[in-house]
């Protein structure tokens, strides 16, 4: 379970006027020097004063040593993308095919949040952490397959106004981009400056053979304009709206492909998950051993988030999603992630959190602890019921099972558990039934979803792909049952009140079945709380 706004989810929020992507927008219909004159009138409207003269100018692109060495050497991720695009490419014969990584995004005024590129862009690739924005694959069609080319803005020169003057993308400002040899030796891309772009898409569009272009919309929407633009030399003058109905369908399909495509991980993204889960784990641990210092203050719940989320900085990149610190009652809440509440000795606290690691794959874990280190009587009633029904869902998951299947084998002992405790209006069968479902008040999500770049992963995929599909092995995703007793909830019993607890594990389909890949951290009560006592001391 988790709660999370991914940048390829959220609308766009920056400007997709000329200048929100200057080296796309210049390269579309910017007359030459066109550049200088904005920077100037920029100025004029600006309160920041921006050193401009020809002396300053020659000033600061003078006295600078090389560069440090850039990596050349093809990056471990490079085959297993190049395996990626060779399947997509099987499955779209003679399009152009279209991938922005996406831009950066403002937070406010002149500040943007740290770039995360789009998870199709990473995952056909293999860039990662915050490569790069503004960047743009294209698979450029040919007779047999197609040319993968990476479009990305280049090295600015220590002459240009970019240089010293551009907070955005200036080297002063944020650090030097890498090099496109640089990149291309890392990745085995061919790499193009972006301001190619609209140039060498339209060519592509138009050559012979060329059946279609297929764009991800609006993960940059200045590549949407170019696109678009690319793709309408495809199109009879005559056809009318009947044109953008079948590419908005065509976008549509292909941004389910993109999805579908991640269902089965290769080796390289298990390894990546695994080092996720590993790192995962060390950051629960780090909340026990935080534990006593949250309990009592006025925000321990926050104490405990800043201890998982240090960790997920330093080992990876971050975390997977915004990480839930659920203590007391805040644990009956799905997605409750304001965390700003008490932890208080005898409560549970629901800690739901994932490392993200530099390749952006992520782990997601929940564990649900005892505050002081033990259970009490009703809180394990509810723990055991969870922990038996994750069980009873890892007894079915296996090769040929229907996704739908482990939640189903889950919602059999939540409803029995629940009927057992007089809070059910119908016996636990006729509850399971699809005309009643009654036991889905104390469990209002779903057992499992597929895991890897994104917390969701593979959410555009088709439902005969994703629910009503077989589990095949390479598939990773989580089983994380629960049971969430409000505190005002009067159909439960009154020692039940205020109780929320969830399990949540990782899990890869094997060849026979399945792999625990969060066994590490307990989830047997009594293991729980022997392993909280051994990281107190």
């Amino acid at each position: 379970m988790s709660s999370q706004t991914t940048q390829q989810d959220a609308p766009p929020t920056l400007d997709t006027t000329p200048g929100a992507d200057p080296a796309l927008e210049q390269a579309v219909d910017a007359p030459a020097g066109a550049g200088e004159g904005a920077a100037r009138e920029e100025d004029a409207k600006s309160h920041r004063s921006v050193p401009r003269s020809a002396a300053f100018r020659a000033f600061i692109a003078s006295g600078w040593g090389p560069r440090p060495a850039e990596p050349d050497a093809l990056d471990a991720a490079a085959p297993f993308a190049a395996r990626r695009r060779e399947v997509l490419s099987s499955l779209f014969p003679h399009e152009v095919l279209v991938v922005p990584a996406g831009t950066l995004v403002r937070r406010s005024n002149d500040t943007d949040y740290r770039f995360r590129p789009h998870s199709a862009f990473a995952h056909l690739t293999g860039l990662g952490t915050d490569n790069e924005a503004d960047a743009v694959l294209v698979l450029h069609p040919r007779d047999e397959g197609h040319d993968a080319v990476l479009y990305l803005r280049p090295q600015g020169a220590r002459d240009s106004d970019e240089f010293f003057a551009d907070a955005r993308y200036g080297e002063l400002w944020v650090g030097p981009r890498p090099s496109l040899g640089s990149t291309a030796a890392t990745t085995g891309l061919t790499c193009h400056d972006v301001a190619t772009l609209a140039a060498e898409l339209a060519a592509s569009a138009q050559a012979g053979g060329t059946t279609g272009l297929r764009l991800l919309r609006d993960a940059d929407p200045a590549v949407t304009t170019v696109a678009q633009a690319a793709r309408a030399g495809l199109v009879e003058p005559s056809a009318g709206p009947a044109a953008e109905q079948d590419a908005t369908a065509a976008d549509e399909e292909f941004a389910t492909a993109l999805s579908e495509l991640r269902l089965v991980k290769d080796g390289w993204e298990v390894q990546q998950l695994r080092d996720a889960v590993a790192a995962s784990a060390r950051g629960f641990e780090e909340i026990v051993r935080t534990l006593p210092r949250a309990v009592g203050h006025p925000r321990g719940e926050r104490v405990v988030e800043v201890a998982f989320d240090a960790t997920a900085r330093v080992e990876g990149n971050g975390v997977g999603y915004e990480t839930i610190s659920a203590a007391g009652d805040h644990a009956c809440t799905l997605h409750w992630i304001r965390n700003d509440g008490t932890v208080r000795a005898g409560d549970l606290l629901l800690v739901d959190a994932g490392v993200e690691v530099d390749s952006l794959y992520t782990a997601d874990v929940t564990r649900t602890l005892p505050v002081d280190g033990r259970f009490t009587d009703p809180q394990r009633r509810v723990y055991q019921a969870v922990l038996d029904a994750a069980d009873a869902a890892f007894a079915v998951a296996k090769p040929g099972v229907r996704f739908r299947e482990v939640h189903e084998a889950a919602m059999k002992v939540v409803a029995d558990r629940l009927s057992a405790w007089g809070m059910l209006p119908v016996d636990a069968a006729t509850s399971l039934d699809v005309d009643g479902q009654y036991h889905r008040r104390w469990m209002a999500h779903g057992t499992s979803h597929h895991l890897g770049l994104d917390v969701h992963d593979c959410a555009q995929a088709r439902r005969e792909m994703y629910l009503d599909a077989e589990l095949r092995p390479g598939m990773v995703f989580t089983i994380e049952p629960g049971i969430y007793v409000k505190t005002e909830d009067e159909l439960a019993p009154q020692e039940l009140r205020g109780i929320g607890v969830r399990i949540e594990d990782d899990v890869l389909v094997t060849e026979d079945g399945v792999e625990n890949l969060t066994a590490g951290l307990p989830r047997d009560p009594d293991a729980v709380e022997a392993w909280m006592a051994s990281l107190r001391g």
